[in-house]
């Protein structure tokens, strides 16, 4: 009887275990359903054509892994904003530009600042009726996918029912990741040529960082420029208040470089150029003819020695009309106090033995180095060095520190205040950057100053590359507390060295020229000290 029972029990616990499961199985379908029909209706649906300023845009819904705006503005290029995350990504294309609000928007002064007041409205008003769109056509695809697969009204109002709710949670997320403040931080992929206008200049955004329908206006007003333009590109007109810098380091003997620092800062119209080192490969005299052409370049540029520089190629630079050199020494160059230190060791190959250099003796000679600037005087505005490890020791002695030598460009916000920016190669690594899968890219920056402050604004990290060099990847970052207090590194004993312990930072038995013109066996992979860096 009691066994009888027992297999009751037993029989009625798996029948209730796969009803459940099947009961898991239907929801799932009918989420599953309900959330693929939706997707699809609010694709298909999620398009709508509105006006913005003296243009037509077609603004639609696309799926993304993690959000975001898109600007299409053919044929000149994208504008790329983080506004939001989320599963879809709001794409925006210029479709149609009405020539008559466009020759206004243009001629007369204060029509920039109206289009300011409308601007916001009519976005607003297109996003509103794309949502309104796409939440209609993702209900009735959820609805008709549900009663085709179902084939009931009650599984096609669940899965209607899931897709409308798969909606809210995308809208609910969207909108609160939304961030206004990304048209100050665009990210711009086209023609090199048409990126200071499209991006803009920083300091304007910085200024007006706070007022979203200003900058909106902006950038409708700089894509209208271009549209307008026939023959020629419209003149880029910086803000006056703004010293545009462009950081170069690691050229490496690459001619094209060249071409390239001469597109960018003319195009951005820059006032000064500052070079974190590594010029040459070698050192040696025939490369001294490579470095003629900074003469051609028009404005002031900065150098530092880096560890493939030699004494004679220092002196060869120096030997430029507009170029400043910079060794231990300060000097005002455009209105920046800029310090620059060249590196301590000379490794045109592998055969020096001042690859013995290690991070930690680079640290501890910077420190040595940036307590005795403390010393000199009033702080710089900048101090360039060409090895991170040895810049690191003048944190606190200075709002930014620019360096180079990694070939990997990045930025760290030091525990003192002091940014330390580590530029990419900006000859693409030289020859040896044609020797992994993929070429080295080309890299460069335009950092933004303040010209009552000389504090860094904000910067603009490009990225160059395809057939004939023509295409770049811009990407704007603004410095959240410009003006932030610099505090001085914590006091700690820096140790002397003397020959003994490191030869390599001997300066009396630095060569000026390499006893050798070996071929060079850096690779990015490839370091040349125990730092893990070439």
């Amino acid at each position: 009887m009691l066994s009888a029972w027992g297999e009751r029990l037993r029989t009625l616990h798996a029948r209730t275990a796969r009803l459940r499961r099947r009961r898991a199985v239907r929801v799932g379908t009918i989420v599953v359903v309900g959330l693929a029909g939706g997707m699809i209706g609010m694709l298909l649906g999620g398009r709508v054509e509105t006006p913005v300023g003296p243009a037509d845009v077609s603004l639609s819904i696309r799926p993304s892994w993690n959000g975001g705006t898109t600007v299409q503005i053919p044929p000149l290029g994208s504008l790329q904003f983080d506004s939001h995350w989320g599963p879809v990504r709001l794409n925006a294309q210029i479709a149609e530009l009405h020539a008559e609000p466009a020759r206004r928007l243009i001629e007369q002064d204060d029509a920039l600042d109206r289009l300011a007041d409308t601007v916001d409205d009519q976005v607003r008003h297109g996003v509103i009726v794309l949502i309104v769109r796409a939440a209609l056509f993702a209900t009735v695809f959820a609805f008709l996918a549900g009663l085709l697969v179902f084939r009931s009204w009650r599984g096609a109002l669940l899965s209607m029912g899931a897709g409308a709710g798969g909606l809210v949670a995308t809208c609910l997320l969207a909108y609160a990741t939304f961030n206004p403040q990304s048209v100050g931080e665009p990210r711009y992929t086209g023609l090199l040529a048409n990126a200071p206008q499209v991006v803009g200049d920083v300091e304007n955004i910085v200024e007006r960082f706070s007022h979203y329908r200003a900058q909106l206006a902006r950038l409708v007003g700089n894509v209208t420029r271009l549209y307008a333009a026939t023959s020629t590109l419209p003149v880029y007109e910086p803000d006056p208040s703004t010293l545009r810098v462009v950081h170069v380091s690691d050229i490496h003997l690459n001619p094209a470089a060249w071409d390239v620092i001469r597109s960018v800062s003319t195009q951005f119209q820059a006032d000064l150029i500052i070079d974190s080192g590594d010029l040459t490969d070698h050192g040696s005299g025939p490369e001294d003819r490579f470095v003629k052409s900074i003469g051609d370049l028009k404005i002031p540029y900065v150098f530092v020695r880096g560890n493939h520089d030699s004494k004679a190629t220092q002196q060869a630079v120096a030997e430029q009309k507009n170029a400043v050199v910079l060794d231990g020494r300060t000097a005002e160059v455009a209105g920046l106090r800029i310090h620059g230190v060249g590196d301590p060791r000379f490794t045109p190959d592998k055969t020096t033995r001042d690859d013995e250099v290690t991070a930690a003796q680079l640290r501890n000679l910077g420190a040595r180095q940036g307590a005795d600037l403390h010393n000199a005087g009033p702080a710089p505005d900048v101090v360039v060095v060409h090895d991170p490890d040895q810049a690191e020791g003048f944190s606190g002695r200075t709002p930014l520190i620019l360096s180079g030598h990694t070939h990997r460009r990045g930025t760290e916000l030091l525990p003192t205040g002091t940014r330390l920016f580590v530029q990419g190669s900006t000859g693409g690594a030289g020859l040896r950057g044609l020797e992994n899968e993929e070429p080295t890219p080309i890299e460069l920056s335009v950092l933004y100053f303040n010209r009552t402050t000389r504090r860094l604004q904000g910067w603009d990290d490009l990225r160059l590359g395809g057939l004939g060099l023509t295409s770049a990847l811009i990407e704007r970052h603004l410095e959240p507390e410009p003006d932030r207090t610099i505090t001085g590194p914590a006091p700690t004993v820096v140790p002397t060295p003397t020959p003994s312990q490191w030869p390599s930072l001997d300066p009396t038995r630095w060569p000026t020229r390499p006893p050798t013109l070996a071929p060079s066996r850096d690779t990015p992979s490839a370091t040349a000290s125990p730092t893990g860096r070439p």
